[in-house]
């Protein structure tokens, strides 16, 4: 099946409550598959096309307050249209998953396959000094997979978390196991689980008001050092990332999603021809595995930061490396995706 119709699949079965959105190529299938499925039959689950992009991320806020696990899918402008929510929801201590399927921009660009939602979902992208925890999937499986992650992550933290997929993965078609069912929570599990649908408190936050809103100053602050915290602590526990032909590699890709993909088959290629290239895969795009890639700075002689974008985790790299090795950016723009070869190409002529 399609990852996005692997992402409806999973959430059914994950036990999700509810899904708001609003059709957006090339994430349209989401939507469509959970339509199709029916599992407000079946599971309980609500499943709403909302009037506008700005209104499902508002009902996912409210789902959100009263412990539910909801979820909301776009693409790129759609994302942009979900920011402000997205910060209100960070900004009130509550779980929630997102996922953006990313298109071509700026604007409305094109439909075609793009990584350049980057800036916008790896780094908050709304207001706020706020943070998402970011997974980046590069098949099918773990379009699949991610949902029940993205859910847990999530909820351990109550934070929002993004499935951060390119239009290639969302329209790609490859064998898939999906998860088994999970019974949904009863009321009287989430109240138990998450106290603040029942009376707005969590041991964080004494107010009896879902809110994201404080007009004290000083108390706006203890809430943004707890965010920091907060921020710490998923940074010290849940760094994934995916390491290939890294153990002899004269130089490093980096790269996520689809590009991880291409840069696998552009290492056979160089490794035939005597270039010794690995790859360092991050699965979390936030929090970064900036340990492992600085730990290689001092072993290989370069990075190639490998983006369908114009150089955006590109900078990433280079807080990681700080300085000890070259780090160049390789990446095609509009929707055009690049070959094996011309990553090759780009090793030599960037970094030999």
């Amino acid at each position: 099946m399609k990852g996005n119709e692997a992402i409806a699949h999973a959430a059914i079965r994950y036990g999700a409550d509810g899904y708001f959105g609003y059709p957006i190529t090339p994430q349209s299938e989401i939507l469509e598959t959970l339509e199709a499925e029916k599992p407000w039959e079946t599971t309980g689950m609500v499943v709403l096309q909302a009037e506008s992009e700005v209104a499902a991320i508002n009902m996912v806020y409210g789902g959100a307050g009263t412990g539910k696990r909801c979820m909301t899918s776009s693409s790129s402008p759609g994302i942009s249209l979900k920011l402000e929510g997205i910060s209100y929801i960070a900004g009130a201590d509550l779980p929630c998953l997102i996922v953006n399927v990313m298109r071509g921009g700026p604007g409305l660009g094109t439909i075609q396959p793009s990584q350049a939602d980057y800036f916008q979902s790896v780094k908050g992208g709304g207001h706020g000094d706020y943070r998402v925890i970011t997974l980046a999937p590069s098949s099918v499986q773990e379009m699949a997979d991610f949902v029940a992650l993205g859910f847990d992550l999530a909820f351990k933290y109550l934070n929002p978390a993004m499935i951060l997929a390119d239009g290639m993965i969302g329209q790609l078609m490859e064998k898939v196991i999906l998860p088994p069912f999970k019974p949904r929570k009863t009321d009287e599990e989430i109240l138990a689980e998450c106290p603040w649908a029942a009376t707005g408190k969590t041991a964080a936050r004494e107010r009896n008001v879902i809110t994201s809103l404080e007009l004290n100053p000083e108390i706006m602050e203890e809430n943004n050092i707890r965010f920091q915290k907060k921020y710490r602590r998923i940074e010290a526990a849940e760094v994934r990332y995916e390491e290939y032909m890294c153990e002899d590699a004269e130089y490093m890709l980096v790269a996520f999603g689809s590009s991880a993909r291409i840069c696998q088959k552009a290492i056979s290629i160089a490794r035939a021809a005597g270039l010794r290239l690995g790859l360092l895969r991050p699965i979390t795009l936030w929090p970064f595995p900036s340990q492992v890639i600085s730990d290689y700075a001092t072993r290989v002689r370069g990075f190639l930061s490998v983006e369908l974008n114009a150089g955006q985790m590109v900078e990433d790299v280079r807080l990681a490396v700080n300085g000890r090795a070259p780090v160049e950016h390789f990446g095609r723009l509009g929707g055009i995706v690049f070959t094996p070869n011309e990553i090759v190409n780009a090793v030599k002529e960037k970094l030999l």
